[in-house]
């Protein structure tokens, strides 16, 4: 049974999202600049009085922040918030990891709306960054959101122990990369206008959605130096729950409008991808990711009620609206 209220549920993911989002714009603002640096970063003039119009990191800052800062659910900052608490692990390095996390999603996202990929004009109510800002931009404005987590990993506001620095980057890395979201993406694209079983579709969703919210959870209990079964449980949770996500967000695609959910609908239908609501139809679809919630929520017995915002957030993703 779940103890804790969708009241109490929204109040801790606001919580996370208020911290994340201040620490988001803090290191979007200013960037780390050695001493060494040869080539000043700073705006340069081409001659006296005239400012130069050649911008670099500033630009690019500025398109990082836009995709950043423009809100969103931040559920996979909330997972890796609520799993560090099970492992004592301090507030600021599991708002630190969240930060490296989200920002690995918002590259995703960023490069996801691409024309050459699904090129879609709307994200979270707002022109998408390729629309404001031009393709170029965002692909580097996306690769920059990368690199950076990476440099956040590294750093030892993470965790005072390099080994478990290393463990994070590449667990990360392996969730993000070709074995990861970036290989379900590939596998996303390929399968336009192609027939998949339900199987198939599983490991694409597992892939470009699942293994991003299972390292979102694992990550705390890597800070905490959780043994690896409790690390797998997590993984499990995060995974079931993941694919229910995932199912939803094709209910809403079917369902939902664009002024609800931010975003485009009927995006797969017009093109042409295989989801397991157009596999399995609407009602057995959503009575499949209930059942998967039930599964997710079954995997955190062994944290007791320390967990209960992990089983909140369990059924609240089955029952949102955007």
């Amino acid at each position: 049974m779940v103890h804790t209220s969708p009241e109490a549920l929204q109040e801790a993911i606001q919580k996370v999202s208020r911290s994340l989002e201040d620490r988001m714009a803090e290191l979007l603002s200013v960037p780390e600049r050695s001493s060494s640096t040869v080539i000043s970063m700073n705006k340069t003039s081409k001659q006296d009085g005239e400012t130069s119009h050649v911008r670099g990191a500033d630009t690019v800052l500025e398109a990082m922040r836009y995709s950043a800062l423009s809100g969103g659910k931040r559920l996979r900052p909330f997972l890796t918030a609520c799993s560090a608490s099970l492992f004592g692990v301090s507030w600021e390095a599991a708002i630190e990891t969240a930060v490296a996390i989200e920002f690995i999603h918002t590259y995703s996202l960023i490069h996801d709306d691409l024309p050459a990929m699904d090129n879609d004009d709307l994200r979270r109510g707002k022109p998408t960054l390729h629309k404001a800002y031009g393709e170029a931009a965002a692909i580097l404005a996306g690769d920059g959101m990368l690199t950076y987590a990476f440099q956040i990993l590294a750093s030892p506001k993470i965790h005072s122990d390099a080994a478990v620095r290393c463990d994070l980057i590449n667990a990360l890395a392996t969730a993000s990369g070709c074995w990861g979201m970036v290989g379900g993406q590939m596998m996303d694209l390929e399968a336009e206008n192609v027939t998949l079983s339900v199987d198939e579709i599983i490991r694409l969703q597992r892939l470009k959605t699942g293994e991003l919210f299972a390292v979102s959870c694992e990550a705390g209990g890597i800070l905490g130096k959780a043994p690896g079964m409790m690390r797998n449980l997590l993984r499990a949770y995060a995974l079931d729950m993941g694919l229910a996500f995932q199912i939803t967000d094709d209910l809403l695609d079917v369902e939902g409008t664009r002024t609800e959910t931010g975003k485009n609908v009927n995006k797969d239908k017009i093109a042409g991808k295989a989801t397991l609501v157009s596999v399995m139809g609407v009602e057995r679809a959503r009575e499949h990711s209930q059942r998967l919630i039930e599964q997710a929520i079954s995997h955190l017995s062994v944290f007791d009620k320390k967990a209960d915002n992990l089983r909140a957030l369990a059924e609240f993703v089955i029952s949102r609206k955007v």
